[in-house]
């Protein structure tokens, strides 16, 4: 169970990047990615080995593009404070929570959001920290006209809006 609960922090970590207010790290290119040089499990440090030991057995069938990002993952969870990991763990463990086919949007939507631009990604972000910031009863008044938003509807919202609380001004009659 502890091992399932780390694996999944650390795949949580991989994940969260393009959600925070900062902008997501670059990731390698895919060309790249096939370039790299698998990883000797000798190679890795104690304290990666620990958090990683849970692959051992399975290590060296491992693509050398996921033992890279493991590796990396598990430097990012050794550098987290006593809060980020609690909060790593909380998010996991909503993610298992969630229906496969909702996982599979949610994937889809990330990948989506990485296609955009940097601006229309800190656009969106901004948005959303603007939400964060509005009463409760205001939030879920613009859930629910979102919910009523078709697609295109969606998409011109939020290339013409500032704030989210712009939605809920009076329209003109």
């Amino acid at each position: 169970m502890r091992r399932a609960v780390l694996f999944l922090s650390i795949l949580l970590g991989l994940c969260s990047g393009a959600v925070s207010a900062a902008p997501a790290a670059a990731t390698p290119a895919p060309a790249a990615a096939t370039q790299e040089a698998p990883i000797a499990w000798e190679a890795l440090t104690p304290s990666e080995q620990q958090l990683l030991g849970y692959q051992k057995d399975k290590w060296t069938s491992l693509p050398p593009q996921r033992q890279h990002r493991l590796v990396n993952a598990a430097d990012r969870w050794a550098k987290m404070t006593p809060p980020e990991r609690a909060k790593t763990r909380a998010r996991l463990q909503r993610w298992h929570k969630l229906a496969p086919a909702e996982q599979a949007r949610l994937r889809q939507r990330y990948e989506a959001f990485q296609k955009l631009p940097p601006d229309e990604q800190q656009h969106i972000r901004d948005l959303y920290q603007k939400y964060q910031k509005l009463p409760t009863d205001q939030q879920q008044q613009l859930r629910a006209r979102w919910k009523n938003m078709t697609p295109a509807q969606r998409a011109d919202a939020l290339k013409h809006q500032s704030a989210p609380a712009a939605s809920t001004r009076a329209k003109p009659e």
